[in-house]
């Protein structure tokens, strides 16, 4: 059995197919080491057949526990074999560590969720080792008797974190006692602190800082967790039922993965989710879709997202080029209301010129606020650059900004120079 059987997984599939072949023709009794709940051929064995007798004995997750005398009263305990379905708990106790890979595996686990330097309790039949987590795979031997149990310490004190230890410390901030700062907070005053960290997240994406990845994707973190425990406080909802919420609709939103639709490539994919969000909304109009859009995005993110969803209904220019007729008339407008002295005009005729320009660039296949962006940041460049050789020739910008022929020669000047420094 063990010789054509790849895996574990396999050889037990395979001891329960022998049993319940065997079981056809007469009465079997199978003999297990440990209790039967923990046996994997057993509950496939137990599934099948409803009718069978069990003579349960002590398991190996409460010999594991015993030995290693835990102070938590509620350990989670799972198969070497399965530990990778383990979650964050307070204790747990790993049984079925009979060799080299599974030991590995659990050391990984245990270091996910405990962290590699916590302490642990490595029990090869009745006696009881501690030793550190990183340890676990560097012992001299397995058998089928080793097992590890493992409790978290003071809270203060632990190796590894989890969001509910983010909720937990919030909680522990905002207590009687706590800090007053956070104790005074509400969603309403914090609210800005979330758009910040996110785009300090974003910086540190785009400068490939892991490090300051890292820190920034927590504090992110930090900014929902404080929101879900106020919200919980009031008794709207929990970060739990944000969280179920979110998995749900990537659930839903993803039918052509977990449902009956199709996709072939990224374009279709992007449709069925625009279509299951629709219907999950309850949008049943066009209209609906833009006025979802939310008005406090950066103006030309939001100009954007506009035009991309008014253009579903076929409501487009035809190309960037077409687009870019209606913004050479936008211009010419606003210009006529420059020379008239209409400053109303003016205002109104300056958003539909910045609004034909975001069509133009979006329908050139171009992010308009990454543009923006890069461009802001190469003027920014071409000026400080532009400033300094200025000022290495002695000379004051403010005064040779009035020479037009002479600031654009510094300009170009500068230009060059940036330019040359980008292609070596």
């Amino acid at each position: 059995m063990f010789g054509r059987s790849r895996n574990f997984d396999t050889l037990n599939k395979n001891l329960a197919a022998e049993v319940l072949k065997a079981a056809k023709i007469t009465d079997v009794c199978y003999c297990v080491d440990g209790a039967v709940c923990e046996d994997e051929a057993c509950k496939i064995i137990l599934s099948k057949h409803k009718d069978c007798e069990v003579l349960d004995t002590l398991s190996k997750a409460s010999h594991a526990y015993n030995t290693a005398r835990l102070k938590c009263g509620q350990p989670v305990c799972v198969s070497a074999y399965s530990v990778a379905d383990l979650k964050s708990c307070r204790a747990a106790c790993v049984y079925d560590i009979d060799c080299d890979f599974a030991a590995s595996e659990v050391k990984q686990k245990l270091s996910d969720l405990f962290g590699e330097e916590t302490e642990c309790a490595f029990i090869r039949g009745n006696s009881v080792e501690k030793i550190k987590i990183y340890e676990i795979d560097r012992q001299k031997q397995y058998d089928a008797t080793c097992a590890v149990a493992v409790e978290e310490g003071d809270f203060l004190k632990k190796e590894r974190y989890d969001y509910s230890d983010l909720e937990h410390m919030i909680e522990l901030l905002r207590a009687p006692g706590g800090c007053p700062w956070d104790r005074a907070q509400t969603s309403g005053t914090i609210k800005k602190n979330m758009i910040e960290e996110a785009y300090e997240l974003v910086d540190a994406i785009e400068r490939g800082d892991i490090d300051g990845m890292e820190e920034e994707t927590g504090d992110v973190l930090l900014q929902a967790a404080f929101h879900s425990v106020m919200a919980r406080e009031r008794g709207e909802f929990s970060g739990a039922d944000a969280i179920t919420r979110n998995v749900k609709k990537l659930i839903f939103r993803h039918s052509h993965i977990f449902g009956a639709d199709k996709a072939k490539n990224e374009g279709e994919a992007l449709g069925v989710w625009e279509k299951n969000k629709a219907k999950e909304k309850g949008q049943e109009s066009y209209g609906e879709t833009l006025l979802a859009v939310p008005k406090n995005f950066p103006a030309c993110m939001r100009a954007q997202k506009v035009g991309k969803r008014a253009a579903k209904c076929g409501f487009d220019f035809m190309s960037s080029v077409s687009a870019s007729e209606k913004l050479w008339e936008e211009v010419h407008e606003m210009v006529d209301c420059q020379r008239a002295g209409d400053e109303k005009g003016t205002f109104e005729e300056g958003g539909d010129v910045l609004f034909a320009a975001v069509n133009t660039v979006r329908l050139a296949g171009v992010d308009c606020e990454e543009a923006l962006r890069a461009a802001t940041d190469k003027f920014v460049r071409r000026f400080v650059e532009c400033e300094r050789l200025i000022s290495g020739d002695g000379k004051d910008i403010n005064e040779v900004t009035k020479d037009g022929l002479l600031f654009d020669y510094y300009w170009q000047k500068a230009k060059n120079a940036i330019e040359s420094d980008k292609n070596r």
